[in-house]
């Protein structure tokens, strides 16, 4: 029943993007315009979601103007473009964008005349981490042999600190050919920014070197790229996609790989609501704590992607049980887990 609903919201944004498009060329024809259309001066990029807007902000810094087509807050996987968002989709000097996360980005990409069209993919190939044991219902694994819906593989490839610092460096390449002028300064903010994550990467291989468990529980399986790079084990209540439901064999199976491997902590994110975490980690005792999938921030004034991967290889480390972690049977902190709910 999900994978049809998948579907029916796979068809009807697609539709959306296309009517947003007919409008939004219709529109250009006859004049319009819009507060969007100029960049004052500066290179127009437009970002599918916060962390392909984070690169732009990053790597453009003062000669980009950038647009994130999903707002703070939004769930990337829901976004339905408005006919303004076509149109500046369509006069943007660059667009950096992760090809088959978000059907009506894709549609709008296609039809858009830029020259510099930088897909993430292309840096870093997907790969497959839908779960096998069939807990996204009728749609995935090996139960049934249908495809799923959305990416040919795992979409979540900026948790991996190297993959998205490959992505960073196809980004810069891409800014310095449509915008030649500033080359340079694209290059060395780019190379800033790698520096910047290549210290991130050491720092969560030294902070989950030696840990209690290697296995940890999630309520959306997002973080298939961040458990293969650091030699850690992924349990996922939902797969992939945060929007499928457990059957009843896979809730089993996460509970026996919980006590099986002495977890402590179920997971939830920031972005989907932590009801079904909340009710696994009652059945089985446990504390509950975010993992974001840095989809999107809720607050970017206070937070960016360095900040909040921090604070994810700080909550795993409490949950796996670090020595020098706090302890994961402590109390949780008020900014970093949550009790589970009680009713």
């Amino acid at each position: 029943m999900m994978i049809g609903l998948a579907r029916r919201r796979t068809r009807r944004t697609i539709a959306l993007a296309a009517s947003a498009l007919t409008a939004s060329l219709a529109l250009t024809a006859c004049g319009g315009s819009s507060s969007a259309d100029s960049g004052n001066g500066k290179l127009k990029v437009v970002a599918s979601f916060y962390p392909m807007e984070f690169l732009a902000q990053q790597i453009g810094k003062e000669h980009v103007a950038v647009t994130d087509l999903t707002a703070a807050g939004v769930e990337p996987h829901d976004l339905e473009l408005t006919a303004k968002q076509v149109g500046t989709v369509q006069k943007a000097d660059a667009i950096i964008y992760l090809k088959g996360l978000q059907p009506t980005v894709d549609q709008a990409v296609a039809q858009s005349s830029s020259k510099h069209k930088i897909d993430a993919t292309a840096a870093s190939p997907l790969v497959d981490h839908h779960l096998d044991e069939g807990a996204e219902g009728e749609g995935h694994g090996s139960d049934g042999g249908h495809k799923h819906e959305g990416p040919a593989g795992d979409p979540h490839i900026w948790l991996d600190p190297t993959r998205y610092a490959a992505i960073a460096k196809s980004v810069g390449d891409g800014f310095a050919e449509a915008d030649p002028a500033h080359a340079e300064d694209y290059r060395k903010n780019t190379d800033e920014l790698v520096t910047k994550l290549t210290a991130l990467d050491q720092d969560f291989r030294t902070g989950l070197q030696s840990t209690r468990t290697k296995t940890f529980v999630t309520s959306h399986a997002a973080f298939g790229y961040l458990a293969d790079h650091y030699g850690l084990t992924q349990v996922a209540i939902n797969g992939v996609d945060p929007d499928s439901e457990p059957t009843p064999a896979r809730l089993a199976a996460v509970q026996k790989a919980a006590r099986d491997n002495g977890v402590t902590t179920v997971f939830f994110e920031t972005l989907v609501s932590p009801k079904l975490a909340d009710t696994v980690a009652k059945d089985l005792g446990l504390k509950t704590a975010v993992l974001d999938p840095l989809e999107g921030v809720k607050d970017p004034a206070k937070d960016d992607y360095l900040t909040v991967m921090k604070q994810n290889l700080a909550n795993l480390r409490a949950a796996l049980g670090s020595p020098a972690a706090p302890d994961a049977t402590a109390p949780a902190t008020p900014d970093a887990t949550t009790p589970a709910a009680t009713s």
